[in-house]
Order: structure tokens, then sequence, then C-alpha cells
């Protein structure tokens, strides 16, 4: 068998191609269904799943990279003709699936891909080169589209591949010709067909298969910014000696061995600081936390759930402590609670105040079994890490008695 395509067979290359992209395929579809329909209730589960998410991750960037190879191939390569150019409407609705099956075959990993790299946590990709992709951003709008698009391109995908099939299996047993034949092993006879002229019809059909999916994506919502499934409470305005301008409260867990780091969109604090104490209390710090705020990459409705952060029930987190001066620099000592687990906490923090506006970095460790978070299902450091890593970054502009903000 020749490697090389022919006007009118199948080289061996072509074939290799065509069987290792179908075999691929074939166990990624099944196996994705399978693997986002498992629970992930225990850290066995979790285990599970997130291993199985991991095989079909790094099957789908196999996949991109081997459909790559097989469209370089096939462009250098003559391309066998329809062995039966006369019928127009099946000759057009057979290379309107190969457009369709090709472009699949592209997007459908790529939005993976992409949406994986936007994202942080769970499953990683099982390769050497790292988890992200050059100018994609961690962003969760991001993430959203692109699971909204991965979820609609493998639905074309499917379709596509049954069409496919549908169409091979009809020549093979209805119309008894050598079109399937043509991609197995051996090289039927067949008498050449007369050449069908070239039309741009199958790509402008397949463009609008695609706009219509697309379409059909949008009118269902898929493509939402990714967050948590819990609403967010609504802090009130607090009083401050200190007006914080710009801030993030930040945590980072460590899941299946790799870091995720979230954020607290909203929060609040009432800060008062003597910058002229040299020694003892300078001044105090009541933060209230918006648990349902969070985001935590793929793994932010875990988080908020019942076993974890418990939103639900208990929507707010709190801090209150006082804030010290000694010979090492600075320190909060104070109380975190979290659910109803309340427990003493420093925040060791760098300070610099320049013309009444304060920045301030502070950062801590706490283990998430001093509030139960993963008591239940994370009982152990198999999946989920003890600690967990807070880093608080912020601005404050100092204020008068009568709250006008100074060194504006």
């Amino acid at each position: 068998m020749p490697l090389a395509n022919s006007t009118l067979y199948y080289g061996a290359i072509a074939k290799v191609f065509h069987w290792l992209t179908a075999l691929l395929v074939l166990t990624l579809i099944p196996l994705g269904i399978y693997a986002n329909w498992l629970p992930y209730e225990t850290s066995e589960q979790l285990s599970q799943k997130a291993w199985l998410f991991s095989l079909h991750k790094t099957l789908g960037v196999t996949v991109f990279f081997v459909a790559l190879g097989r469209i370089a191939w096939a462009i250098s390569q003559p391309k066998p003709a329809h062995l039966h150019p006369d019928r127009k409407l099946e000759t057009l609705a057979a290379a309107t699936v190969h457009w369709l099956l090709y472009g699949s075959l592209i997007v459908v990993p790529l939005s993976g891909w992409i949406h994986h790299a936007a994202t942080s946590g769970f499953a990683p990709i099982w390769w050497p080169l790292g988890q992200d992709l050059p100018l994609v951003p961690k962003s969760e709008t991001l993430a959203g589209i692109t699971a909204g698009l991965h979820i609609v391109f493998e639905r074309v995908l499917a379709l596509s591949i049954f069409l496919h099939l549908a169409g091979a299996l009809k020549h093979h047993f209805v119309d008894r010709d050598a079109t399937l034949r043509r991609m197995l092993p051996d090289m039927p006879d067949i008498a050449p067909p007369t050449p069908a002229k070239k039309s741009a019809a199958p790509a402008v059909v397949a463009l609008g298969v695609w706009a219509a999916a697309l379409a059909t994506g949008s009118a269902l919502g898929l493509y939402a910014k990714h967050d948590g499934s819990v609403q967010a409470a609504a802090l009130e305005a607090v009083q401050s000696d200190w007006v914080v301008e710009e801030g993030m409260i930040e945590i980072t867990v460590t899941q299946l061995g790799a870091p995720v780091t979230g954020q607290f969109a909203d929060w609040t604090a009432s800060i008062s600081f003597d910058e002229s104490v040299t020694e003892g209390a300078a001044g105090s710090v009541d933060v209230t936390i918006a648990i349902g705020s969070l985001t935590l990459g793929s793994v932010t409705g875990q988080a908020l759930g019942a076993d974890f952060f418990n939103a639900e029930n208990f929507p707010t987190a709190t801090y209150t402590g006082t804030l010290l001066r000694n010979a090492d620099g600075y320190v909060a000592e104070g109380t975190l609670t979290i659910k109803d687990q309340s427990m003493p906490v420093s925040f060791p923090f760098d300070l610099e105040i320049n013309d009444n506006l304060a920045t301030v970095n502070a950062s801590t460790a706490v283990d998430r079994r001093d509030y139960a978070i993963g008591a239940q299902s994370q009982p152990d450091e198999s999946n989920v890490r003890f600690g967990v890593d807070i880093a608080i970054m912020l601005t404050a502009r100092e204020t008068t008695d009568d709250g006008a903000i100074l060194g504006n």
C-alpha cells in the first residue's frame, strides 16, 4: 500500500490519521460525558472524577495536534474523487460533513483547552508543558464562554460523526460500492469516476451550520460567566477612619498538588489607625466578607457548597482584630470567624503611608479543619491540602472627623 494518496485511493498515512482520530474521538466523547456525570461528594469520588477529566483533557490536546497533522497532510495530498459525482446532493452532503468534521476536530479541543487555561483548579493536563496558554488570561468570563463553545462544537462534531458513519454504511450496504473499503487496508478495484468540479458550496453550508449552532448556544445561555451558585450577601456600608480605595482578599488552596487561587469580590473594612504609635496597640480593624462573592476557578461551586463554606447558611465571614506595632513591624491580632467557627488568627503586614495614603500587604495561613471546611468530603490531604493561604492587599486613605478624605 503506498503511503501517499492518489486520485482514486487514500494512502497509508491518510488511513492511519483517519482511524487514529476516530479511536481518540470515540473514546473522548463518552469519557467526557461519563466524567461529567460522576459525583464528587467524597475524596474518592473527586479523585476518580479528576483522573477521568485529566485523561479527557490530555486526549483532547492529543486530538488537536493529530488533527493539525491530518489537515496538513490532506492539504499536501490529492483528494480521491467521489465515486458518484453525478449525485449532486449526495456529493454536497458528503463534502459538507467533511468540512464539519475537520473544523470540529480543531475547535472542539481548542475551546476545551482555552477553557482549561482560563480557569484554575480541578483536573490538570498530563504533560510537562504547563497548564496555561499564551495570551489566555485567567478569566471566569472567558472560561464561561469557552465552556459553552466546547459544548456547542462537541454537539456539531457528534452530529458530523453520525452523518459520516451513516453515509459510509449506506455506501457499503446499500450502494455496495468501494467508498468505505477505500479507507481499509486493501485497495479495491475502482473504475475512474468522472472528475467533479470544485465548489465552495460545502464550506459555505458548513459555516452556516456552525453559525446556527452558535446562535442556538447563545439562545440557551451557554456562554454565561462562571460563578458560584449562591447569591452573595448584600453588605452594609461601614464608617471607617481609613477608607479603602482599592483592595483584594485572596485565598490559595492546594488541590491535586496544584495551587488554586481565588478572590472575594465583595467585602467591607472599618479601620482605625494612629501612625504616631511606636509600640503597642495602634488601631483596630473589622472586616466583613460576602462569602458568595468568591470565585475560585473551576471549583467555585464546590467551595461554596454545604461541606465547604456553606454560603447559603453562613453568607458572611468576619475578622475583628487589633493593629499592633512592635520591634518587628506590624501585626493584626484578632479572631477569624467562618461558618460558626471562630479562631485566633494573626496577620503580619507591611505598611507604607505617603500623603495620607496607606498601602498594606498582609498574609497568613490557616488550617481548613479549624473551620470544618471539607470535613465530610475531604477529611485528608489526598486531594485538598489542609493549609489555606490568605493574602490581603489594599490602599486606604485617611479621613477627618467629619468624613472628608485627606490627601486628595
